[in-house]
């Protein structure tokens, strides 16, 4: 057979694409699949520019696009990250102080009985008596995720805080635990005190125990049928996000019955600062007791050697800022006064009110809390002052001569007084009540020779 030239040509063409097609084969089996990046950048034709009604929609979507970002980042940021700081993981603290024996801040204290009370307001023994009554409700199970702070160590973090006012941020590092777990604390704790106090250190005085009230006034404080002064103050706190106020602090009210041992009797807490003094009164569950008549005070009766009076109702010693009522006996308004008898009632008044500012005064002294603005919430902040004002009453009657007079203690830091808001317009009923003991007061049988020359 013959080939001719060209026939043998395209035969070797034929051949040697058959062998660079193995090649390709044996390379791609043998060589990862790697598709190296192209020399030049793909061609893109420029956009064209978009028209004035496009504009616009693409702006509006662009915006749509944004928001959606935003709000997938405050989600990120409401989740919680990690579940312990890295901070409190570590070995050691800012104070070169092993974790272990940070959380063991209080129990090293008791070495020291001086710093213990500075930092906790209570003794070594006051704590331990506190911690057996409440424990069980402030005790937390272990779990399989960490483990549960102790009674001992949740108590000291809310006493530290009720006792010197410090941040949240302080106490933390002191205590080796977070920030949150301070606040929940805080709260918690507080909470648990007044529950576990209230009935033994604070409960609602019976008849009798209002005329025991009434009897130690008359010894003590030479005024007959008062059965307790009665006494507001501001708690000043920073003012919550949701307020409409432009100010920065605002206020919440602690209304006080105290008897004439320096004891609260009972307290309401919870009346906005902003309030005028009748609508703190009346709104509160002891303005509407007293208004109701379900107080149990007792009945009215004739004060010895003023029998000529007639039946005197008992009355709650007060100044002038809250309203004058039946039961709320209030000083005559008005300086100086001209009339001398007003002048007597005047100061004796004044002088049963003290043992509401000496209460005051030992609150604020003891609990270093209220001389800093509280940067609570008002519910928090309204269990921080029934625990101070139940614990006041606990460290009073623990100690061994609960009826000493305790000395007034400045307080214009700390609680602050109720201003007068407008004029009170009292009842004649009150006005006679008021006449009844300004006579009382200047009657030959009680009347002091000297008290006209002072007042």
């Amino acid at each position: 057979m013959f080939v001719t030239l060209e026939q043998k040509k395209m035969l070797a063409l034929l051949l040697l694409m058959r062998r660079r097609r193995r090649r390709r084969a044996i390379s791609t089996r043998v060589v990862s699949h790697y598709n190296p990046p192209p020399r030049y950048p793909p061609y893109s034709p420029s956009p064209r520019r978009p028209r004035p009604q496009k504009q616009q929609q693409q702006k509006e979507e662009a915006g749509e696009g944004q928001k959606e970002e935003k709000v997938g980042v405050q989600n990120q940021k409401q989740r919680k990250r990690i579940w312990v700081t890295p901070f409190l993981r570590t070995s050691l603290c800012v104070a070169y102080v092993p974790r272990n024996r940070g959380r063991e801040y209080h129990r090293e204290l008791r070495q020291d009985e001086d710093r213990f009370m500075a930092d906790f307001a209570l003794s070594v023994r006051q704590f331990d008596l506190l911690l057996d009554k409440i424990s069980a409700d402030i005790y937390r199970r272990d779990t399989a995720w960490r483990e549960a702070i102790d009674p001992a160590e949740r108590l000291a973090i809310c006493l530290r805080y009720l006792a010197t006012g410090d941040s949240y941020s302080s106490i933390s590092k002191s205590f080796r635990v977070g920030k949150s777990t301070c606040v929940g604390i805080l709260s918690s704790v507080a909470d648990a005190i007044w529950n576990s106090l209230v009935e033994e250190f604070m409960p609602a005085p019976k008849k009798h125990e209002w005329k025991a009230i009434a009897d130690e006034f008359g010894q003590r404080w030479d005024f007959p049928h008062c059965v307790g002064a009665l006494e507001a103050k501001h708690v000043v706190i920073k003012a919550p996000s949701h307020s409409k106020s432009h100010k920065e602090q605002f206020s919440i009210v602690l209304l006080a019955v105290v008897d004439a041992s320096g004891l609260f009797r009972t307290v309401d807490v919870g009346a906005f600062g902003r309030s005028s003094d009748g609508e703190i009164l009346s709104a509160s569950e002891f303005g509407k007791a007293l208004h109701e008549g379900t107080l149990d005070l007792p009945d009215d009766s004739p004060i010895q050697t003023a029998e000529h009076l007639g039946p005197v109702p008992y009355v709650f010693a007060a100044d002038e800022a809250l309203p004058l009522q039946r039961n709320v006996l209030c000083p005559f308004p008005g300086r100086p006064l001209q009339v001398d008898s007003h002048r007597v009632l005047n100061y004796h008044l004044s002088r049963a009110r003290g043992v509401a500012e000496s209460a005051f005064g030992s609150l604020a002294s003891q609990f270093k809390v209220y001389h800093r603005v509280m940067e609570v919430s008002p519910g928090t902040a309204e269990k921080i002052v029934k625990a101070t004002t139940v614990l006041h009453n606990f460290l009073r009657r623990d100690q061994q001569d609960t009826a000493a007079h305790v000395a007034p203690v400045e307080t214009a830091d700390a609680l602050r007084p109720v201003g007068m808001v407008g004029s009170h317009c009292a009842s004649q009923e009150a006005l006679s009540v008021r006449e009844k003991f300004t006579e009382y007061f200047n009657s030959p049988a009680t009347a002091v020779a000297w008290l006209n020359d002072y007042v």
